[in-house]
């Protein structure tokens, strides 16, 4: 019965409840945006980093060279020699090093260059096929296959750089072996191969510039096509971009960046130094749309408070007929404490809701530029239930005041002026 009345009564003047509404999703879905963004975002980068205490690579920006290494979302600092970086990759202190090599992609999404080892660092399994065992050899993964609609069997010519819109090689044809199983981590949307397969397409694609005719099989001069001698992992003088060290011996991380700095032309970035400052920064634009949606929220508060106050003024003389015909002084409080109560459950509700909807809008967006999704549907019990109590406290904050004067009404004092 409060309940019904106490709904009708937030329609008294509907502007204002709507302005309320209005204001409490605002808020609402901001900080719910947040909350989820700030605990996914954070969990993808940390589980892509399980297993890399530190990353070798091209002297540069380190926060670079760990974004380009890890998390395939940047252009990475340049190429270093293999044959120097191996010494380095049967250091006693090296659990394991994972060699990578870039250069090619296929409709945007990266082909790289490593070993079995990657597969195994981010516990993917073989779905369908194979793990590559030659040159020209992929295996792709679950989003790359799902996103493109490939299957083992199928070929495909990549193009040269980073860029989706680049140069397509007209040489070295790649074909599927495998298909890795969905893991939520980077490696679903790479395209894998072995390491001379990225200096054997970059190698043949220069050949070909000095080669303008390629006389019959069996004649004088006649170049043998390009699978035929394929190169190994011990061609000399090669390079690759960068490896993924994981350390036995963890005081590796503490020595290597000095030590590899003064005696080499290469760098060593501390991975989770670099991401913890990219997250102090990332942090500090998240706390100011925090602080904006809490300052929203407080609008919503008094715009909650103003609307009761200023209708409670109109509705006196209802209240003192609510009072003569056996209603209770805390029937009127409850009214009224109800009335702010079913403004923040709807605002809560639409925020939510809305919010929600900017998740998916939002995972669209990074999907696209940096192959990361947000999970809308994902919910935070802990954190968004402090949500759904402080909103439920700001208006029981707005509504006290009024609820108080209700409670106090003088009922013949309020006749008597009607």
């Amino acid at each position: 019965m409060i309940g019904k009345l106490a709904w009708k009564n937030i329609w008294f003047k509907p502007l204002n409840t709507i302005l309320s509404i209005l204001l409490l999703t605002a808020s609402v879905a901001i900080i719910t945006v947040l909350i989820l963004v700030e605990k996914q975002f954070e969990e993808k980068y940390q589980s892509n980093l399980d297993g890399v205490d530190l990353v070798l690579g091209a002297q540069g920006s380190p926060l670079q060279l760990v974004l380009s290494s890890v998390y395939q979302v940047d252009d990475p600092t340049g190429n270093i020699s293999y044959d120097s970086v191996k010494v380095w990759m049967k250091h006693p202190y090296v659990k394991k090093g994972i060699p990578l090599a870039y250069g090619d992609n296929y409709v945007g999404f990266k082909i790289v260059g490593t070993t079995p080892d990657y597969i195994e660092k981010y516990q993917a399994k073989i779905e369908d096929g194979k793990v590559f065992e030659h040159n020209f050899e992929v295996v792709v993964g679950a989003d790359v296959a799902e996103k493109l609609n490939l299957k083992r069997g199928d070929t495909f010519k990549g193009t040269h750089g980073s860029a989706a819109e680049g140069e397509v090689h007209d040489h070295g044809e790649y074909i599927i072996v495998g298909v890795l199983s969905k893991t939520g981590k980077v490696i679903d949307n790479l395209i894998l191969s072995n390491i001379p397969t990225v200096w054997q397409m970059h190698h043949e694609g220069h050949e070909e510039e000095t080669i303008a005719e390629n006389p019959a099989h069996g004649e004088t001069g006649h170049v043998h096509d390009e699978h035929e001698s394929d190169m190994t992992i011990d061609e000399p003088n090669m390079e690759i971009t960068s490896v993924l060290i994981e350390f036995k011996n963890k005081m590796g991380v503490f020595m290597w960046p000095n030590i590899i700095a003064q005696n080499t032309k290469m760098q060593a970035a501390l991975p989770t130094y670099q991401m913890n400052r990219l997250f102090d920064m990332f942090g500090v634009g998240l706390n100011a749309l925090k602080y904006l949606a809490f300052g929203i929220m407080l609008i919503s508060g008094i715009s909650i408070f103003i609307a009761l106050f200023n209708t409670l003024k109109e509705r006196k003389a209802e209240f003192a007929l609510m009072r003569v015909n056996g209603a209770k002084r805390s029937q009127l409080l409850l009214v009224v404490l109800y009335e702010s109560i079913l403004l923040c459950v709807v605002g809560y509700l639409f925020g939510t809701i809305l919010g929600r909807v900017g998740i998916v809008l939002l995972s669209k967006a990074s999907e696209s530029d940096f192959k990361l999704g947000f999970d809308p549907m994902e919910i935070i019990w802990e954190k968004e239930g402090l949500l759904f109590g402080l909103t439920l406290l700001v208006g029981l904050i707005a509504a006290l005041i009024p609820a108080i004067k209700a409670y106090t009404l003088n009922i013949s004092k309020t006749l008597a002026n009607a």
